[in-house]
């Protein structure tokens, strides 16, 4: 496999855990976010090493912008999806810490 083909994949390989992201997130399993969080930062870490010296022709180019599209798209519908999880959390750490204050105060 030539750079080429190795930074396309690299952009490919993004696309495709951000897609698995995306059906855990509609799927409401958050505990499978954690590996594939992992996963996608590993694969976009590698890709500043991976794009030294790769020059894209045209099609490669229109390729790599479909993959980007693609992968900003699953992001964006992640963070629709978790932000009420985000929310619902938010408030229970607000209630909770609500209800230890007033613990304290009524302890004096």
């Amino acid at each position: 496999m030539n750079r080429k083909d190795e930074y396309l994949a690299r952009y490919e390989a993004i696309a495709d855990v951000s897609g698995r992201m995306l059906v855990a997130a509609r799927d409401a399993a958050w505990h499978a976010m954690s590996g594939l969080q992992e996963e996608y930062l590993r694969l976009v870490d590698g890709l500043k090493e991976a794009e030294q010296g790769v020059l894209l022709d045209e099609t490669e180019r229109t390729r790599k912008f479909e993959l980007i599209r693609r992968i900003l798209a699953d992001d964006a519908a992640i963070r629709d999806l978790a932000s009420p999880e985000v929310a619902r959390l938010s408030a229970f750490f607000h209630a909770g810490r609500s209800t230890l204050k007033d613990l304290y105060r009524a302890r004096g």
